[in-house]
């Protein structure tokens, strides 16, 4: 099978990369890092895909950072809407077979209690620019959907593990720890520790992306998590416990964002039904794998 990645240098492009690799796929990257096109140059996504003809095309490239959304909504919905829309028609174009595409379960927005765990069937209802950037992706994925072209979306909820970059909790928190650690510190500043998500490893969630994508329905939607809750405190915790750390975790109201879905917990029943998937790597080993890796760069840097 001859596979097409966008995004493919990030923290996830980088895992899925390896996994199709392994499962004998033939694999084709692009990255703007990379030298690859711009999303909102039509012209060049379509050359590329053109060009290499892929049978499969993950796209996971985007803006995918809610905090940096806030600081520019217009350029986080062109990238992730617009960008969408352009690989979409260039795959039209070159009868590309199907198409994932990524999308987020912060399209859920705020959720009661009483509608825990989240399923598909729950209407979005997006509460920060990013989250609404990927609500227009999924509606035009749905959209041009068709038994030539079958698209999917994943709803992806947290998931971390090793090489994350540090614009993201668990990879953030890690980072400091271990530099304060390294430095004597006593303390380390933190933001909001109430919110509730649920944590998937990433060699997981791009296992998943292939099922989805092999196995799943064109026009669908599938939840990507583990249907665990647990609070950013406890995250906190265990990453102090397994760095073996005394240190104080201080509260600073400035590092809240604007605007914070409180708890998100997902029902990945329907992905299991349809693909058999299920998550294989127990929280505190994607902890663990997390803190060896961070280590790892932190050496590099130095």
């Amino acid at each position: 099978m001859k596979a097409l990645i966008t995004g493919s240098a990030g923290f996830v492009g980088q895992h899925l990369v390896e996994h199709l690799s392994n499962e004998g796929d033939e694999v084709f990257c692009s990255d703007l890092s990379l030298g690859g096109p711009d999303l909102l140059d039509p012209v060049g996504v379509t050359g590329l895909i053109s060009k290499i003809q892929p049978d499969y095309v993950y796209h996971l490239a985007g803006q995918a950072d809610v905090k940096a959304s806030w600081e520019d909504p217009l350029m986080t919905f062109r990238v992730n809407a617009e960008g969408t829309l352009n690989v979409l028609q260039a795959c039209q174009l070159s009868n590309v077979k199907r198409v994932l595409c990524v999308s987020s379960a912060e399209v859920y927005g705020s959720v009661q209690e009483s509608e825990l765990p989240i399923t598909e069937k729950h209407i979005i209802n997006p509460s920060n620019p990013y989250a609404a950037s990927k609500s227009a992706a999924e509606i035009l994925c749905k959209q041009m959907n068709s038994q030539d072209l079958q698209i999917m979306c994943a709803r992806s909820f947290n998931h971390f593990g090793p090489g994350q970059k540090e614009n993201f909790v668990a990879a953030a928190l890690t980072k400091r720890m271990l530099l304060a650690q390294r430095l004597d510190q006593s303390e380390i500043t933190v933001g909001n520790l109430e919110t509730i998500r649920d944590f998937t490893d990433v060699r997981d969630v791009v296992r998943a992306y292939r099922l989805i994508l092999t196995k799943g329905d064109g026009g669908n939607v599938y939840n990507v998590c583990s249907g665990i809750g647990r609070k950013i405190s406890e995250l906190a915790t265990t990453l102090l416990n397994k760095i073996d750390s005394e240190l104080e975790l201080k509260l600073d109201p400035k590092l809240h964002r604007p605007s914070d879905t409180p708890v998100l917990i997902g029902d990945y029943s329907k992905l299991h039904k349809q693909t058999g998937w299920e998550p294989h790597i127990e929280f505190d080993q994607t902890i663990e794998d997390t803190i060896e890796s961070t280590r790892a760069l932190m050496t590099q840097e130095r």
